[in-house]
């Protein structure tokens, strides 16, 4: 009953608020926020929302998989923009019957719906045209990758070891963010006999025989470095592990196929063949 009193005040509320308010559960919807110049509008965001910096001085909503309605029409929203994703439904149902408008947006780990997040972003806020040269600017940054990029028979093998310390280690496999960024990147999956994650086990580790170990930079610091993340299971008898080839990345740069997503390919790419003893490849 309470919640019910809550959510009719707030209906009320709604009716003279601006329309211009918007509310944003994903951290690549905010990201593609600020790139096309709508962040002035943002009112809220979610807990995901790690960049650009400004946007985590904004009042949170909660996480993007358990958001609240009194909690996003707190914020008295015109708009809120969420991936395909969020939930829980219940709470987006009661958001929408006060009246406003939720536009549930695509978060594939694929470089169509980066595009399409970006164009639909641009057309809800009104920047269609800047939508356009943001997509065009992630293709030639993709395009740019591609040409970077090896002889597929000696990209470099990949191990993603996804990490937050504690002794959690999961490697991943196919059909997975970090699978489809390694590709990207013009780089080899060194998994590719799963889906999604495993934990880590030595023999795993060894039969992967990965030329380079990727990690996100809060893993490596969750891990203690370098040299502590090679004390894993296996992982200092692969030949990434003897010639201490590893690389991090910022977690949502990395993984969240956001705007930057071409940026980040190339520099993946990049950061790959540089490692020690893999410039020839």
């Amino acid at each position: 009953m309470r919640a019910l009193v809550v959510l009719l005040a707030v209906a009320f509320a709604l009716e003279s608020h601006a329309s211009d308010r918007i509310v944003s559960a994903g951290g690549a919807i905010t990201e593609t926020i600020y790139a096309l110049g709508a962040q002035d509008a943002l009112v809220a965001v979610d807990t995901s929302s790690i960049f650009p910096e400004q946007a985590v001085a904004l009042p949170k909503v909660g996480y993007s998989r358990a958001l609240s309605a009194e909690g996003i029409l707190s914020m008295k929203p015109s708009l809120v923009l969420v991936n395909a994703d969020s939930g829980p439904t219940e709470a987006l149902s009661q958001v929408e019957k006060i009246g406003v408008k939720v536009v549930r947006l695509p978060n594939e780990h694929t470089v169509e719906a980066a595009e399409n997040r970006i164009r639909v972003v641009g057309s809800e806020v009104g920047k269609a045209e800047e939508a356009d040269k943001l997509i065009a600017t992630l293709r030639d940054d993709l395009r740019v990758a591609s040409e970077s990029a090896g002889k597929p028979e000696t990209a470099p093998k990949v191990l993603f070891i996804y990490t937050r310390g504690g002794g959690l280690m999961n490697v991943s496999g196919k059909n997975t963010a970090a699978d489809a960024m390694i590709t990207l990147a013009g780089a080899r999956n060194a998994v590719t006999d799963y889906e999604g994650y495993k934990p880590l086990t030595a023999e795993a580790a060894v039969a992967a025989a990965p030329d380079v170990i990727l990690v996100t930079s809060k893993g490596l610091e969750s891990a203690g470095g370098i040299d502590e993340l090679l004390k894993q299971p296996g992982l200092a008898l692969t030949p990434a592990g003897k010639a201490g080839r590893v690389v991090a990345m910022d977690d949502l740069y990395l993984l969240g196929f956001g705007p930057r997503l071409g940026k980040a390919a190339l520099e993946l790419g990049q950061k790959l063949r540089a490692s020690p003893g893999l410039a020839q490849k």
